[in-house]
């Protein structure tokens, strides 16, 4: 069913995807004084059940191993700091929660514990403010936590927790409406290319609305939609489960997003728990495909719990759901910026997991790259998809 019908022919930019990414490209757009073009964002469901955005863990950290995720969680931070400063006049209800109870990575083999050093001083050059703990210090910062195979830990409460990106999302998506933005629920079956650019999309039922500039957003799908302008993007669907709980007895302290290294992590969900993870083999999934692997909360998720905090040996399963990563299979990093041969076309996608959290500093660089041809507030150019084409991964090594 479509909502709504483009009141245009022709917009200055259409973006493909109305979630976290083409939501924030929007709003940085339509906020830029510099640009006062029209704006055309085209969904394929804007209820958005189904999106990455709307079945995130919701983190933000800066314990990543490359130093441009680091900048670019610091200024998603700052971002949102500055919104809450002065939430009303922004348009928003309320403030965005960010609760800084930090991430805590568990390293148990020299080689993941050398890992943990290396992200420490280059994180703290950066001003991220992580320290490194060893087992007795561990200890006594969680006593209630099994660190007996641990050799060393990593945490950091400066900007790093949890925090309300579905309220970030709306207020994206609700100022780029307001300044004029354009939402239509459609789908795009082909694009035009003429004389080396981006023409003409074509729409579900046969419309034409030419552009100036496209703009990938498209999440799970961007490498469908890469497809029509003979691109092929590294970007596929993985499935993450998500499961939250109650526990018979409380702590009295918060638990830090914990990384186990089995790959299961968990954290503190307001009164309750919320744990996560992969399948058993990490495969890529039809974007459809929101089934659960059986048995996997007994089998995999609730022995590493129990293990790790002796009270979860008796909690309760209280919710679950299943999400996509847009996984990015080169380097896992985000893939940002023109192609390099069809200008008009920009990527912005291959988060691999990290996406709501990165949203700001990425949609401001879309729309700086758009409307001055260069990046201005970040220099994310490391990330371009250029880097594919000359085969230079910019490996992320702290995916979860």
């Amino acid at each position: 069913m479509r909502i709504k019908v483009p009141k245009e022919k022709k917009y200055d930019v259409i973006i493909i995807g109305g979630a976290i990414m083409g939501s924030a490209s929007a709003y940085f757009l339509s906020k830029n004084s510099d640009y006062n073009g029209k704006t055309l964002v085209i969904d394929k469901d804007l209820t958005f059940e189904f999106s990455s955005t709307a079945r995130t863990n919701s983190c933000i950290r800066q314990q990543f191993s490359e130093p441009i995720n680091v900048k670019i969680s610091q200024f998603s931070a700052s971002f949102i700091s500055r919104l809450n400063k002065d939430y009303f006049k922004f348009g928003l209800p309320t403030q965005i929660n960010l609760d800084n109870f930090g991430y805590l990575y568990l390293a148990n083999t020299k080689k993941a514990a050398d890992v943990l050093y290396a992200n420490q001083l280059m994180q703290n050059s950066l001003g991220s403010g992580t320290y490194l703990l060893e087992k007795k210090e561990a200890s006594k910062a969680f006593p209630f936590m099994n660190f007996s195979d641990i050799l060393l830990c990593s945490h950091n409460t400066k900007d790093e927790g949890y925090f309300d990106g579905q309220l970030l999302f709306e207020f994206f998506k609700n100022y780029a409406v307001s300044h004029g933005v354009e939402y239509i629920q459609d789908e795009v079956i082909d694009v035009i290319l003429e004389g080396g650019l981006v023409k003409t999309v074509i729409l579900k039922d046969g419309e034409a609305i030419s552009c100036e500039n496209l703009v990938n957003c498209a999440g799970t799908n961007a490498k469908g939609i890469s497809k029509m302008v003979n691109c092929d993007l590294p970007v596929e669907a993985r499935k993450r489960f998500s499961f939250v709980f109650d526990s018979e007895e409380k702590l009295d302290k918060k638990v830090p997003l914990t990384i186990d290294p089995s790959g299961i992590h968990f954290r503190s969900d307001g009164e309750r728990f919320l744990a996560g993870c992969g399948p058993s083999e990490d495969f890529p999934v039809d974007r459809s495909d929101f089934s659960i692997e059986e048995n996997i909360w007994e089998d995999k998720v609730w022995p590493v719990l129990a293990n790790r905090i002796s009270i979860f040996d008796r909690i309760k399963l209280v919710n679950w759901w299943v999400g996509h990563y847009a996984f990015n299979t080169f380097d896992q990093n985000a893939i940002i910026g023109s192609h390099p041969d069809i200008k008009n076309f920009f990527f912005l996608n291959g988060f691999s997991g990290h996406g709501l959290q990165q949203s700001p500093a990425m949609g401001r660089g879309i729309s700086e790259l758009i409307i001055y041809n260069e990046f201005r507030t970040l220099d994310l150019s490391t990330l371009e998809f250029e880097r594919i084409r000359k085969n230079e991964r910019v490996l992320e090594k702290s995916i979860i």
